[in-house]
């Protein structure tokens, strides 16, 4: 059975001292040195039980952007983990955890072995639409999209279509058809997560104001750290740092959150950048001693080098890793701005040829795309 991340958090934390050589010395009995996760449940002994532990801890996995979440997760579907007579909605669940985990090839196995026994199982063909995104196959997604409407999930079906033809550049059709899908939607996670899809969509349009406000609508109606540091990417990126901090205070401080937070206040002009700086450097080596793989923080290090530490070459180095991994948008961005800052000319002209064979539209990539005019 693979290494549970059970205590990941709390690994990154004992890591970096480990790889610095040094012991951990509270101050006082007061002094906090780690916030664990509060407890799911310790086992599950039906599918059933399995099943309903996982999805809850799947879920506060997303919500608190906390991955030890998904070590609970894993834990909870022991065993059956990578059985083939797992029932199919344990295996959907297996394929959660390695998406989250960015391990996308796992995720996607274990996946399409599922839907061979459940056609009609709209989780997983959901779970696939994102992967595929992800890769930057939207037709690919499109058809697992289809799937989820011809397994009997209307709403979702429609979100993951128009949540894929935004990335092709058909943004206003995204607007209204999202919006509209809000008015059918009675529950607030449902709309919460209709307005993260609507905000991106937003981005990619180039309308940084409606984005915010989604953003903004989003977080209100439930709390998601995915969509917490989405919002926070645009208010860096159009200079409200300000904002930045108070948005992310209440956030786990994974690699994620300190990079922005550090970033934030480096914008303000605040010192404080400099010791989360520090802190981020010390996680990324803890991780490479843990023998973590290299790609699946490479988005972080990649901003760090940028962002931070103004070293485009050892960015573009992160980014390029990242970018066999995964291709969104930002994944994009980063390849092609390291490249340009870097003076890669050659490199920047194969990723300007490789982003136009996606079909992927996004105004945030219009002045390093090589394209004049994005629809």
């Amino acid at each position: 059975m693979k290494r549970l991340a059970l205590a990941a958090g709390l690994c990154a934390m004992v890591c970096t001292a480990q790889a610095q050589g040094r012991d951990l010395q509270p101050s006082s009995d007061q002094q906090l040195l780690e916030t664990l996760a509060p407890r799911v449940r310790s086992s599950a002994a039906t599918p059933q039980a399995a099943a309903l532990a996982a999805r809850q801890a799947i879920t506060l996995a997303r919500e608190s952007a906390d991955t030890r979440y998904l070590g609970r997760a894993q834990a909870m579907l022991a065993p059956w983990w990578n059985r083939a007579d797992a029932p199919v909605e344990l295996a959907v669940l297996q394929a959660t955890v390695h998406q989250s985990r960015h391990e996308f090839a796992a995720a996607k196995t274990v996946l399409s072995q599922a839907l061979q026994r459940d056609p009609r199982h709209a989780q997983g063909w959901l779970t696939l639409a994102t992967l595929e995104r992800v890769a930057g196959s939207y037709a690919a997604a499109l058809a697992a999209c289809n799937q989820v409407g011809q397994a009997g999930a209307a709403l979702y079906a429609s979100a993951c279509q128009w949540e894929t033809v935004s990335l092709q550049g058909q943004h206003d059709a995204a607007r209204r058809g999202l919006q509209a899908l809000r008015t059918q939607a009675g529950d607030a996670p449902t709309q919460a997560w209709l307005l993260s899809l609507l905000a991106e969509s937003e981005e990619r349009a180039g309308r940084d104001a409606a984005a915010w406000a989604a953003y903004q609508s989003s977080l209100a109606l439930a709390p998601d750290g995915y969509t917490a540091l989405a919002a926070a990417d645009l208010l860096l990126r159009t200079q409200r740092a300000a904002l930045v901090i108070p948005l992310l205070a209440t956030q786990p401080a994974s690699e994620a959150v300190l990079l922005r937070r550090a970033y934030a206040f480096k914008q303000l002009g605040d010192a404080q950048w400099q010791s989360l700086a520090q802190e981020l450097q010390e996680r990324f080596a803890a991780l490479t001693l843990r023998g973590d793989d290299p790609a699946t923080h490479a988005r972080e290090r990649a901003q760090a080098y940028l962002w931070l530490q103004a070293d485009p070459q050892r960015a573009l180095q992160s980014a390029l890793l990242n970018l066999g991994l995964q291709k969104e948008p930002v994944d994009w961005w980063l390849a092609l701005h390291s490249a340009q800052l870097a003076g890669q000319s050659a490199q920047l002209t194969t990723l300007q040829t490789q982003l136009a064979a996606t079909g992927l539209r996004d105004a945030r990539l219009q002045a390093l795309s090589g394209l004049r005019k994005l629809s």
